[in-house]
């Protein structure tokens, strides 16, 4: 990524209305995108981006639930005693729709139609040239290069369907009288469980404390259920995520696991010293997982600002080192406004450990980190939500959460739309009749346009243009960016 100050964003537009392989539900026609290369983005470009067309969690109000807590409890366990059962569970996936762009044929995925040398003359070593009506002016310095894919909806045709032979689930179940010497002793009172008895006793332990510290003042009744109510409702406040992350391990925990925050530069040693382990984990994650063969596994800059978060931002590897040894890494973008979770690659032997669960919650805990340094910084996105696809529903589970309507785009709590998209794979989530995209392209002309080393706006190229007219083109783009990319952006034209 590129300072917003001194490198402007230069793009490459490629519209895609032939639908090609969702890696999801498999469906060979069932992905739809419109994508772009980004030759360099400023992050408060890929952020405007991305708020036209992702989701996003509210991190600081994120609730975890029991499942969630679950997986925290089992990784604290393991790295504790060592003693987690090794089940494989179904693991859910943590891939945001940039893996379409990893692993899917989307068209150039690892080369673009522009030389550098054509980009070059924006450079500190030439003068630019800017034509323009309004005389606006625009330079770039060194460029980067990096794929960006806009919020286009994903649609999934599968849908779960009933298994031949299998019993209905609204079927009803007739459960016979149990077997003389089963079942319960109805003259014994009924089992409890061990954890209620547990929370029984701290709580007449804790009621004894408090009446010793009364000092031989007399206990009426009253006051004793108030005690006990007032120790349940301190016993019981619910934990946070940071209650489980950050927790103190005894000394002779059997495993240690360090999150390190690394930069993807090759300019910092720590990504370099890394990099073939983390490249041997992510081929041997896209072969166990997606069936990648070894030729599919082939091999940006943060930007610091003053009142940013001290990593900075841009893109970077969040890699779980348990042991001495990479287990996992979650690849993330850190933005003026959010985290944006990109993908995640594991290795497939510690799956019992439920890795995407356990890096999307370190992910929201590490948001809320953030926050304390940069106040704007509050959101955690995951990526699209697709709710006719069974693997993508996951993401509905971290809440409070919205989906940004397709038509208005503004941001719809989830619960809202959940019993739209029940009904119809895509409609509108904003139920304002009135309310319109307030970011909508007005002016196609003020489209800034990278023709032939000079910047121009679209009114100016479009006279110049020779050959068929890419007006059609060029108005998708600015659509889907949205009038104020469409005006900061350079959209590169050959």
């Amino acid at each position: 990524m590129a300072a917003a100050g001194s490198s402007p964003s230069i793009v490459e537009y490629f519209g895609g209305e032939d639908g090609y392989r969702c890696g999801y539900c498999k469906n060979e026609s069932g992905n739809l995108s419109h994508g772009m290369w980004a030759h360099s983005m400023t992050v408060q470009d890929y952020q405007d981006l991305i708020d036209r067309g992702w989701r996003r969690c509210q991190a600081l109000r994120f609730q975890s639930s029991k499942s969630h807590k679950k997986v925290l409890k089992k990784m604290l366990k393991f790295i504790s005693k060592g003693d987690v059962s090794k089940v494989a569970s179904e693991e859910e996936p943590m891939d945001s729709h940039i893996e379409d762009v990893v692993t899917c044929d989307f068209a150039y995925k690892s080369e673009s139609h522009v030389s550098q040398s054509e980009l070059t003359p924006l450079s500190v070593d030439h003068p630019e040239r800017v034509e323009n009506e309004d005389k606006d002016t625009g330079e770039t310095k060194e460029v980067n290069e990096q794929k960006v894919e806009s919020g286009s909806p994903q649609i999934c045709a599968d849908k779960d369907t009933p298994v031949p032979g299998e019993p209905s689930h609204s079927a009803k179940t007739v459960h016979a009288p149990p077997k003389p010497g089963k079942g319960a002793d109805l003259s014994k009172p009924p089992c409890r469980k061990a954890k209620d008895i547990r929370k029984e006793r701290k709580l007449q332990k804790l009621l004894q404390n408090q009446m010793c510290t009364l000092e031989g003042s007399q206990l009426q009744g009253g006051d004793q259920v108030f005690l006990l109510q007032n120790s349940k409702s301190k016993t019981n406040q619910p934990k946070t995520i940071e209650d489980f992350v950050f927790v103190s391990l005894p000394d002779d925990a059997r495993h240690k696991l360090e999150v390190r925050l690394v930069p993807v530069s090759f300019e910092d040693p720590q990504f370099k010293s890394s990099f073939n382990q983390s490249a041997t984990l992510f081929a041997k994650y896209q072969m166990a997982i997606h069936k990648d063969t070894p030729s599919d596994c082939g091999e940006n800059e943060a930007e610091n600002a003053p009142n940013g978060p001290e990593c900075g931002y841009g893109s970077f590897h969040q890699q779980y080192w348990l042991d001495g040894k990479i287990i996992a890494v979650g690849v993330i973008d850190i933005l003026p406004y959010c985290v944006s979770s990109v993908y995640l690659y594991y290795d497939p032997d510690y799956s019992f450990l439920s890795l995407g669960v356990y890096s999307a919650l370190r992910e929201i805990a590490f948001t809320r980190q953030l926050h304390e340094k940069a106040p704007d910084l509050c959101f955690y996105y995951m990526g699209f939500y697709i709710h006719s696809c069974p693997k993508m529903r996951y993401k509905g589970q971290y809440r409070p959460s919205d989906l940004l309507c397709p038509e208005t785009y503004v941001w719809t709590p989830i619960e809202q739309c959940l019993p739209l998209l029940e009904d119809a794979k895509y409609c509108r989530l904003n139920q304002d009749v009135k309310a319109v995209d307030e970011g909508r392209i007005k002016e196609l002309g003020r489209v800034r346009v990278l023709h032939k080393r000079t910047v121009m706006p679209y009114s100016v190229y479009k006279k110049r243009r020779k050959g068929p007219s890419d007006e059609a083109s060029v108005q998708q783009y600015a659509s889907l960016v949205g009038q104020t990319c469409s005006e900061r952006m350079l959209l590169f034209r050959s």
